[in-house]
């Protein structure tokens, strides 16, 4: 029997994965120009770092700006079809990249690059909700924790492996050996998931308004940007905090926080079925804080290593834990629209973190921004207990029958 019931989950997350990967595919292209972009505008289009680093963002901005109507699009079609528009959109942004890398006047190479970043953007709205979306609604509420969990780790595995793939693409043939890449890769993706088993259909339970369901979903959105602002404050500061201490290392450190929060993702997934959402992420945001309060107090590079690699295994489940917790409050028929707004805040703490922490980094140090990453994290765990304090005085069950 156990083997029977271990071959059914394995086969579960074999067809989990065979959705997810429309969105790994995705974020590949995401990753692709990450390191590539920037000293194209910077120092080949002649424009300022500042400028540069705006190009990157716009994509971020993109994203935000389409999640509503990814997530009413997921709700009223169905997910698949809003993956399908992803990786459209994804196809787009290839094309426009091409058309970049044939352009002579360097304000034309400019503005296809812009036009590629608000597609990108658009099509990581697509596949990021409509692959969750199509995976829940394929499988049940049941593998809700699965499906959110996987895929977090194709979003971060894609950008990952995009990132030094660009600069080898980029070397290699330039602009249009990148653009092959994300012209080729989405048509692969549109043929495989054009071909892929439909969607269920559409749940027949009433649609809530958007309004009633941001009532619902903002006060985890708030818990997880406070939980995001620590990865934040991570990725846009540890290579600066290592040079300000003079030490070597610090990509080692990002690579462990890396590792860890994929490993946690892999196999330790499981756990927010078996101990429920909220305990979950009450466990993962007191272990993220650890690692913080770590890198803030690193006498040494192995301390600091340490506290990346905590922080990485703590913040790696709160989003999907959190994500459990929140979606059972709003019907069925309205799951797409709960993930679009429940990224949002992802989204908006990490815009918020690079400029806000660099204020704080310019007047106190860049360690002190690990402590104020530790203190908003910390302002998140509580703020998630008291939620769950609500939640089981309201409905007076245990908290593992919610899950």
């Amino acid at each position: 029997m156990a083997t029977g019931g271990n071959q059914a989950a394995g086969n579960r997350t074999a067809r989990i994965l065979s959705i997810v990967v429309f969105n790994a595919i995705t974020y590949f292209l995401i990753g692709l120009p990450l390191a590539v972009f920037p000293g194209l505008v910077h120092f080949t289009l002649g424009y300022s770092a500042a400028f540069a680093g705006g190009v990157i963002s716009l994509q971020y901005a993109a994203t935000l700006l389409t999640r509503s109507f990814v997530g009413r699009l997921s709700d009223a079609r169905g997910g698949k079809v809003a993956v399908l528009g992803g990786l459209v959109c994804a196809l787009l942004n290839g094309l426009c990249i091409l058309a970049a890398g044939n352009a002579q006047a360097p304000l034309a190479v400019l503005a296809w690059l812009l036009a590629s970043r608000l597609l990108l953007g658009a099509g990581e709205s697509g596949t990021g909700t409509g692959c969750i979306t199509w995976g829940i609604g394929r499988f049940g509420g049941s593998a809700m924790a699965e499906v959110i969990s996987w895929n977090g780790v194709s979003s971060y595995g894609g950008i990952a492996a995009g990132a030094p793939a660009g600069v080898a693409l980029m070397h290699w043939g330039g602009l249009r050996a990148l653009a092959a890449a994300a012209i080729i890769l989405p048509l692969l993706g549109l043929a495989a998931a054009a071909f892929k088993k439909a969607a269920v259909p559409i749940a027949g339970a009433k649609r809530m308004t958007m309004l009633s369901v941001a009532r619902e979903i903002v006060p985890y959105g708030l818990a997880l940007a406070g939980g995001s602002f620590g990865f934040g404050v991570i990725v846009a500061f540890m290579a600066l905090y290592y040079t300000a201490h003079g030490w070597q290392g610090a990509a080692y450190a990002l690579a462990s926080f890396g590792v860890c929060f994929v490993a946690v993702r892999v196999f330790l997934a499981g756990a927010i079925g078996r101990f429920g959402g909220f305990r979950s992420a009450l466990i993962s945001f007191a272990i993220e804080v650890a690692g913080l309060v770590l890198l803030w107090l690193a006498p040494i590079p192995p301390v600091a290593l340490l506290g990346a690699s905590l922080a990485g295994v703590g913040f790696s489940l709160i989003f999907p834990a959190l994500a459990v917790e929140a979606l059972q409050l709003v019907a069925p028929g309205s799951r797409g629209a709960a993930i679009a707004i429940y990224t949002v805040f992802l989204d908006v703490a990490l815009g918020l973190t690079g400029p806000t922490a660099g204020l704080l980094a310019g007047h106190f140090g860049y360690p002190a921004v690990f402590l104020a990453g530790s203190v908003i994290v910390l302002a998140a765990l509580a703020l998630t207990w008291r939620i769950r304090s609500l939640v089981l005085a309201t409905t007076a069950r245990p908290e593992r029958e919610q899950v």
